[in-house]
């Protein structure tokens, strides 16, 4: 599965924001969401069915941010795209938020086309380089240790065995040298200086790009408005706290960026508000929390605690992701002495509430 967005119930729906731009731009349509910076839909085939890139003017080229899934209906999108509203023009640069699939599957075919360069920070690169990796090798064991740990059962590991390595299935090759990008640095694109602003926890070093002249902030998945970006732990690293990097990133961003900044999201549509969807995707976490925490009153297994953390059933599809986001969680009451983890003789974790902990 690409980039998917848990069923998390945490955010409020991105109730209190306000929408400037509707309806959103259709296939090969751009809209102009800010001087120079051209707003694009490319499909996804699964329930998160878009996401939304970028063109920003550089010259008389075109900055892209983030490029769509590897997949021939895609190309063809692009292809619209650069003869219609981006009017032949040349790529001079491809620039990605971060690694996940819908945000870079596209970037190796991009930048060979138009022999522009990839930017990205050095953490996404790097990680995407290594997953791609994985692509045609079968799974290893310490990976269905880690759901069998989880809850899984035989017929869900060995469906794991068997998607294992589907990273590469929707990326392009990528190039095999990059230029990094890092936290605090400006990228002047078209005459215009954007400083890069990161946030860990949904990926290891995702870039927010901000032109502060005017405050647009092309946000990737690190600010979505109505929906809750994925938190997981994954087998690559089982004793992990993304969620701790996550919140502490929300809380960093509550302190760099202005109420009045207009955030272009991957997902959804572009809006203000920045301070109370901030707000908002804290309060849902720690909800989440202290449910988990009542829940935990019984020892239970990750799978056990899917109802209190999210909003409807987990089915098949996004198991992995709904077990990722529950190991996330239980990791970080159990780093903040508030739960703690029993595994048994069939390598089973079963986590409990500690009894001194506490809600925040």
């Amino acid at each position: 599965m690409a980039d998917g967005v848990a069923t998390t119930s945490t955010g409020a729906g991105g109730r209190g924001l306000t929408y400037p731009f509707a309806p959103p731009p259709r296939s090969g349509e751009a809209v102009e969401v800010a001087a120079g910076v051209l707003w694009m839909r490319l499909a996804m085939p699964m329930a998160l069915d878009h996401i939304n890139v970028y063109a920003v003017r550089d010259g008389g080229e075109w900055a892209i941010v983030d490029t769509g899934l590897n997949l021939p209906g895609t190309r063809a999108e692009w292809e619209a795209l650069l003869a219609g509203p981006l009017h032949g023009g040349r790529v001079s640069r491809v620039i990605c938020t971060h690694m996940h699939p819908d945000h870079i599957g596209l970037a190796g075919w991009l930048c060979e086309r138009f022999q522009a360069p990839l930017a990205m920070t050095r953490l996404e690169y790097v990680t995407a380089r290594m997953l791609l990796a994985d692509t045609g090798r079968p799974a290893p064991e310490s990976g269905a240790d880690f759901y069998r740990a989880a809850g899984w059962d035989e017929d869900q590991l060995e469906g794991y065995r068997r998607d294992f390595g589907q990273f590469g299935r929707a990326v392009a090759a990528m190039p095999a040298g990059y230029v990094r990008i890092r936290e605090g640095e400006r990228l002047a694109i078209g005459g215009a200086d954007w400083r890069v602003v990161v946030g860990e926890g949904h990926s290891p070093e995702h870039a927010c790009l901000w032109r502060e002249a005017d405050g647009v902030v092309l946000g990737g998945d690190q600010i979505l408005p109505k929906i809750s970006s994925n938190v997981s732990v994954w087998p690559t690293e089982p004793d992990a706290d993304p969620l701790g990097d996550w919140l502490a990133s929300l809380e960093r961003m509550k302190a760099v960026f202005p109420d009045e900044v207009l955030v272009l999201p991957s997902h959804g549509e572009p809006f203000l508000g920045v301070q109370a969807r901030l707000d908002a995707l804290l309060r849902g976490h720690r909800t989440a929390l202290r449910r988990l925490e009542r829940a935990l009153t019984v020892p239970k297994r990750a799978v056990d605690v899917f109802p209190a953390l999210f909003a409807r059933p987990v089915g098949d599809g996004v198991r992995g992701m709904a077990t990722g986001e529950a190991v996330a969680h239980l990791n970080y009451l159990l780093r903040q002495g508030r739960a703690g983890r029993v595994r048994d003789a069939d390598g089973v974790d079963w986590w409990s509430a500690a009894t001194q902990g506490r809600a925040t």
